[in-house]
Protein backbone atom coordinates (compact mmCIF):
# COMPACT_ATOMS: atom_id res chain seq x y z
CA UNK A 1 0.00 0.00 0.00
CA UNK A 2 0.72 3.87 -0.26
CA UNK A 3 0.84 6.48 1.90
CA UNK A 4 -1.42 9.09 0.32
CA UNK A 5 -1.60 12.78 1.81
CA UNK A 6 -4.13 14.11 3.25
CA UNK A 7 -5.65 16.48 0.91
CA UNK A 8 -8.56 15.63 -0.94
CA UNK A 9 -8.59 15.10 -4.65
CA UNK A 10 -12.21 13.44 -5.24
CA UNK A 11 -15.16 14.12 -3.38
CA UNK A 12 -18.78 12.70 -4.31
CA UNK A 13 -22.17 13.24 -2.55
CA UNK A 14 -25.30 12.20 -3.21
CA UNK A 15 -24.60 10.92 -6.79
CA UNK A 16 -27.72 8.96 -8.57
CA UNK A 17 -27.46 8.40 -11.92
CA UNK A 18 -31.22 6.40 -14.15
CA UNK A 19 -31.47 5.46 -17.62
CA UNK A 20 -35.11 5.41 -17.87
CA UNK A 21 -36.71 3.72 -15.11
CA UNK A 22 -33.55 1.84 -13.95
CA UNK A 23 -31.36 3.69 -11.23
CA UNK A 24 -27.89 2.63 -11.79
CA UNK A 25 -26.66 4.87 -8.61
CA UNK A 26 -28.37 5.27 -6.00
CA UNK A 27 -27.02 8.12 -3.90
CA UNK A 28 -23.29 7.28 -4.03
CA UNK A 29 -20.91 9.06 -1.66
CA UNK A 30 -16.90 8.99 -2.88
CA UNK A 31 -13.77 10.58 -0.81
CA UNK A 32 -10.58 10.19 -2.52
CA UNK A 33 -7.16 11.44 -1.21
CA UNK A 34 -4.49 12.50 -3.68
CA UNK A 35 -1.82 9.25 -4.50
CA UNK A 36 -4.50 7.04 -3.19
CA UNK A 37 -5.45 4.09 -5.21
CA UNK A 38 -9.12 3.19 -5.12
CA UNK A 39 -10.12 -0.06 -6.53
CA UNK A 40 -13.82 -0.72 -7.37
CA UNK A 41 -15.06 -4.49 -7.28
CA UNK A 42 -18.66 -5.85 -7.96
CA UNK A 43 -20.49 -7.62 -10.43
CA UNK A 44 -21.55 -6.72 -13.96
CA UNK A 45 -24.37 -4.00 -13.95
CA UNK A 46 -23.67 -3.03 -10.14
CA UNK A 47 -23.02 0.67 -11.59
CA UNK A 48 -19.25 0.53 -11.43
CA UNK A 49 -18.66 1.90 -15.01
CA UNK A 50 -21.41 4.39 -14.54
CA UNK A 51 -19.87 5.99 -11.66
CA UNK A 52 -16.31 6.79 -13.77
CA UNK A 53 -18.10 7.91 -16.60
CA UNK A 54 -20.40 10.23 -14.84
CA UNK A 55 -16.65 11.58 -12.96
CA UNK A 56 -15.51 11.97 -16.67
CA UNK A 57 -19.06 13.88 -17.74
CA UNK A 58 -18.99 10.79 -20.14
CA UNK A 59 -22.68 10.62 -18.67
CA UNK A 60 -24.89 13.45 -16.71
CA UNK A 61 -25.42 12.86 -13.29
CA UNK A 62 -29.27 12.94 -12.41
CA UNK A 63 -28.48 14.40 -8.60
CA UNK A 64 -25.29 14.92 -6.40
CA UNK A 65 -22.48 17.24 -6.52
CA UNK A 66 -18.25 16.08 -7.53
CA UNK A 67 -15.42 18.22 -7.35
CA UNK A 68 -11.82 16.83 -8.12
CA UNK A 69 -9.39 18.90 -7.14
CA UNK A 70 -11.48 21.03 -5.02
CA UNK A 71 -12.92 22.29 -8.11
CA UNK A 72 -16.70 21.35 -8.93
CA UNK A 73 -17.29 19.68 -12.31
CA UNK A 74 -21.35 20.36 -12.79
CA UNK A 75 -23.35 22.91 -10.47
CA UNK A 76 -26.71 21.90 -8.87
CA UNK A 77 -30.32 23.10 -10.23
CA UNK A 78 -32.79 24.59 -7.73
CA UNK A 79 -34.39 21.41 -7.24
CA UNK A 80 -31.11 19.60 -6.82
CA UNK A 81 -30.39 18.22 -9.92
CA UNK A 82 -27.28 18.40 -11.73
CA UNK A 83 -26.62 21.00 -13.94
CA UNK A 84 -23.71 20.88 -16.69
CA UNK A 85 -21.14 23.49 -16.96
CA UNK A 86 -20.49 25.12 -20.54
CA UNK A 87 -18.72 23.04 -22.72
CA UNK A 88 -15.63 25.10 -22.56
CA UNK A 89 -15.45 24.89 -18.42
CA UNK A 90 -16.42 20.56 -19.04
CA UNK A 91 -13.75 20.62 -22.01
CA UNK A 92 -11.26 22.55 -19.62
CA UNK A 93 -12.03 20.40 -16.39
CA UNK A 94 -11.67 17.06 -18.59
CA UNK A 95 -7.96 17.77 -19.05
CA UNK A 96 -6.81 16.89 -15.48
CA UNK A 97 -8.60 13.71 -15.88
CA UNK A 98 -7.20 10.98 -17.52
CA UNK A 99 -9.64 7.90 -18.76
CA UNK A 100 -8.73 4.76 -20.05
CA UNK A 101 -10.83 2.70 -21.42
CA UNK A 102 -11.74 -1.52 -21.90
CA UNK A 103 -11.29 -0.98 -26.06
CA UNK A 104 -8.25 1.62 -25.95
CA UNK A 105 -10.40 4.20 -28.47
CA UNK A 106 -6.91 4.74 -30.02
CA UNK A 107 -7.00 6.63 -33.33
CA UNK A 108 -6.67 3.85 -36.31
CA UNK A 109 -5.22 6.49 -38.93
CA UNK A 110 -2.76 7.74 -36.19
CA UNK A 111 0.73 6.33 -34.83
CA UNK A 112 1.51 5.76 -31.26
CA UNK A 113 3.34 8.54 -30.70
CA UNK A 114 0.81 10.74 -32.85
CA UNK A 115 -2.04 9.27 -30.42
CA UNK A 116 -0.51 10.25 -27.13
CA UNK A 117 0.87 13.73 -28.80
CA UNK A 118 -2.80 14.64 -30.17
CA UNK A 119 -4.04 15.96 -27.25
CA UNK A 120 -1.56 17.70 -26.05
CA UNK A 121 -1.20 19.56 -29.53
CA UNK A 122 -5.09 20.27 -29.45
CA UNK A 123 -5.74 21.01 -26.25
CA UNK A 124 -3.08 22.25 -24.69
CA UNK A 125 -1.80 24.07 -27.25
CA UNK A 126 1.88 22.71 -26.49
CA UNK A 127 4.20 23.21 -29.41
CA UNK A 128 4.55 19.81 -31.60
CA UNK A 129 7.92 19.78 -30.78
CA UNK A 130 7.85 19.74 -26.77
CA UNK A 131 4.69 17.39 -27.50
CA UNK A 132 6.57 15.11 -28.98
CA UNK A 133 9.59 15.08 -26.63
CA UNK A 134 6.60 14.53 -24.22
CA UNK A 135 5.16 11.99 -25.83
CA UNK A 136 8.57 9.93 -26.40
CA UNK A 137 9.00 10.53 -22.74
CA UNK A 138 4.99 8.65 -21.91
CA UNK A 139 5.96 6.27 -24.22
CA UNK A 140 8.92 5.04 -22.34
CA UNK A 141 7.66 5.13 -19.03
CA UNK A 142 5.07 2.59 -20.17
CA UNK A 143 7.89 0.20 -22.58
CA UNK A 144 6.17 0.99 -25.81
CA UNK A 145 9.02 3.63 -27.17
CA UNK A 146 9.98 1.27 -29.64
CA UNK A 147 6.64 1.54 -30.95
CA UNK A 148 6.13 4.97 -31.52
CA UNK A 149 5.86 5.08 -35.39
CA UNK A 150 3.80 1.78 -35.09
CA UNK A 151 0.08 2.03 -36.25
CA UNK A 152 -2.89 0.50 -34.01
CA UNK A 153 -3.45 -2.23 -36.17
CA UNK A 154 0.17 -3.35 -35.90
CA UNK A 155 -0.03 -3.35 -32.09
CA UNK A 156 -1.30 -6.22 -29.79
CA UNK A 157 -4.11 -5.62 -27.45
CA UNK A 158 -1.65 -5.22 -24.33
CA UNK A 159 0.27 -2.72 -26.14
CA UNK A 160 -2.63 -0.74 -27.35
CA UNK A 161 -3.59 -0.52 -23.91
CA UNK A 162 -0.37 0.52 -22.91
CA UNK A 163 -0.43 3.80 -25.61
CA UNK A 164 -3.74 4.31 -24.19
CA UNK A 165 -2.12 4.88 -20.90
CA UNK A 166 0.08 6.89 -22.10
CA UNK A 167 -2.20 9.07 -23.60
CA UNK A 168 -3.77 9.76 -20.54
CA UNK A 169 -0.33 10.55 -19.14
CA UNK A 170 0.57 13.01 -21.27
CA UNK A 171 -1.96 15.28 -20.23
CA UNK A 172 -0.37 15.81 -17.09
CA UNK A 173 -3.68 14.54 -15.13
CA UNK A 174 -4.10 15.08 -11.43
CA UNK A 175 -6.20 11.82 -11.57
CA UNK A 176 -6.48 8.84 -13.42
CA UNK A 177 -9.78 6.94 -14.11
CA UNK A 178 -9.41 3.20 -15.59
CA UNK A 179 -12.55 1.52 -16.69
CA UNK A 180 -11.95 -2.72 -17.20
CA UNK A 181 -8.82 -2.04 -18.85
CA UNK A 182 -8.10 -4.92 -19.39
CA UNK A 183 -11.11 -7.08 -19.55
CA UNK A 184 -10.84 -7.13 -23.54
CA UNK A 185 -7.37 -8.53 -23.19
CA UNK A 186 -6.55 -11.85 -24.10
CA UNK A 187 -4.60 -13.43 -20.84
CA UNK A 188 -1.34 -13.58 -21.42
CA UNK A 189 -1.20 -9.63 -22.38
CA UNK A 190 -3.15 -8.37 -19.31
CA UNK A 191 0.37 -8.74 -17.15
CA UNK A 192 1.96 -6.08 -18.33
CA UNK A 193 -0.68 -3.64 -18.56
CA UNK A 194 -1.23 -4.33 -15.04
CA UNK A 195 2.48 -3.57 -14.34
CA UNK A 196 2.50 -0.36 -15.56
CA UNK A 197 -0.36 0.80 -13.97
CA UNK A 198 1.17 -0.47 -10.49
CA UNK A 199 4.29 1.42 -11.57
CA UNK A 200 1.96 4.61 -11.72
CA UNK A 201 0.32 3.67 -8.55
CA UNK A 202 3.64 3.27 -6.82
CA UNK A 203 5.33 6.75 -8.23
CA UNK A 204 1.88 8.20 -6.42
CA UNK A 205 -0.47 8.76 -9.61
CA UNK A 206 -4.32 9.37 -7.75
CA UNK A 207 -6.49 6.35 -9.36
CA UNK A 208 -9.93 5.04 -8.95
CA UNK A 209 -10.05 1.48 -11.05
CA UNK A 210 -12.63 -0.40 -12.06
CA UNK A 211 -11.36 -4.16 -12.51
CA UNK A 212 -11.96 -7.98 -11.94
CA UNK A 213 -8.51 -8.66 -11.19
CA UNK A 214 -8.99 -10.01 -8.15
CA UNK A 215 -5.08 -10.36 -7.18
CA UNK A 216 -4.16 -6.97 -8.83
CA UNK A 217 -6.63 -5.29 -6.49
CA UNK A 218 -5.27 -6.75 -3.25
CA UNK A 219 -2.03 -5.90 -4.18
CA UNK A 220 -2.22 -2.55 -5.80
CA UNK A 221 -5.09 -1.07 -3.85
CA UNK A 222 -5.24 1.23 -0.93
CA UNK A 223 -8.86 0.87 -0.60
CA UNK A 224 -11.41 -1.38 -2.10
CA UNK A 225 -14.76 -0.64 -2.92
CA UNK A 226 -17.87 -3.04 -3.43
CA UNK A 227 -20.51 -2.20 -5.45
CA UNK A 228 -23.84 -3.59 -5.29
CA UNK A 229 -27.18 -2.62 -6.92
CA UNK A 230 -25.91 1.25 -7.63
CA UNK A 231 -24.28 1.46 -4.24
CA UNK A 232 -21.18 1.06 -2.04
CA UNK A 233 -22.28 -1.78 0.13
CA UNK A 234 -18.79 -2.22 1.37
CA UNK A 235 -15.38 -0.31 1.63
CA UNK A 236 -12.00 -0.93 3.20
CA UNK A 237 -8.18 -2.29 3.15
CA UNK A 238 -7.91 -5.46 0.97
CA UNK A 239 -7.28 -7.61 3.90
CA UNK A 240 -10.37 -6.46 5.50
CA UNK A 241 -12.68 -6.73 2.07
CA UNK A 242 -10.82 -10.21 1.29
CA UNK A 243 -10.27 -11.52 3.99
CA UNK A 244 -13.04 -10.26 6.31
CA UNK A 245 -16.16 -8.85 4.43
CA UNK A 246 -18.47 -7.95 6.74
CA UNK A 247 -21.35 -8.13 3.95
CA UNK A 248 -22.42 -11.88 3.18
CA UNK A 249 -23.49 -10.75 -0.65
CA UNK A 250 -19.69 -9.31 -0.46
CA UNK A 251 -18.53 -12.82 0.70
CA UNK A 252 -20.80 -14.23 -1.37
CA UNK A 253 -19.33 -12.34 -4.25
CA UNK A 254 -15.53 -12.99 -3.68
CA UNK A 255 -16.69 -17.03 -3.18
CA UNK A 256 -17.86 -16.45 -6.64
CA UNK A 257 -14.85 -15.12 -8.34
CA UNK A 258 -12.02 -16.34 -6.23
CA UNK A 259 -9.73 -19.70 -6.59
CA UNK A 260 -10.33 -21.97 -3.40
CA UNK A 261 -7.06 -21.15 -1.98
CA UNK A 262 -7.98 -17.49 -2.24
CA UNK A 263 -11.13 -17.57 -0.44
CA UNK A 264 -11.86 -14.94 2.00
CA UNK A 265 -11.49 -16.36 5.84
CA UNK A 266 -14.51 -16.01 7.66
CA UNK A 267 -16.18 -18.49 9.69
CA UNK A 268 -19.58 -19.28 8.10
CA UNK A 269 -18.01 -19.60 4.58
CA UNK A 270 -17.23 -23.01 2.73
CA UNK A 271 -14.71 -22.60 0.27
CA UNK A 272 -16.58 -23.84 -3.04
CA UNK A 273 -14.59 -25.63 -6.10
CA UNK A 274 -14.26 -23.15 -8.61
CA UNK A 275 -13.05 -25.10 -11.32
CA UNK A 276 -13.54 -22.04 -14.19
CA UNK A 277 -10.23 -20.66 -11.67
CA UNK A 278 -6.85 -22.40 -12.73
CA UNK A 279 -4.58 -18.89 -11.60
CA UNK A 280 -2.63 -19.01 -9.45
CA UNK A 281 -4.59 -17.10 -6.01
CA UNK A 282 -1.11 -15.07 -4.94
CA UNK A 283 -0.30 -13.38 -8.54
CA UNK A 284 -1.19 -9.95 -9.05
CA UNK A 285 -1.26 -9.80 -12.40
CA UNK A 286 -3.24 -13.11 -13.25
CA UNK A 287 -6.89 -12.61 -14.42
CA UNK A 288 -10.14 -13.79 -12.35
CA UNK A 289 -12.51 -15.18 -14.34
CA UNK A 290 -15.58 -13.72 -13.70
Amino acid sequence: MHTPSNEIMVTIRGLKKSFGENMVLKGVDLTVRRGEVVVVIGASGSGKSTLLRCINLMEIPDVGTIHVAGESIGDNAADGSFRMFPDKVVNRLRTGMGMVFQHFNLFSHLTALENVTIGPITVNRIDPEEAKRLGVEMLTKVGMVDKADAYPSRLSGGQKQRVAIARALAMRPKLILFDEPTSALDPELVGDVLATMKQLADEGMTMIIVTHEMGFAREVADRVLFFDGGSVLEEGTPAQIFCQPQQERTRDFLRRVLSPAATVQHPPLEPAVNTETQATPDSSLTRRPT
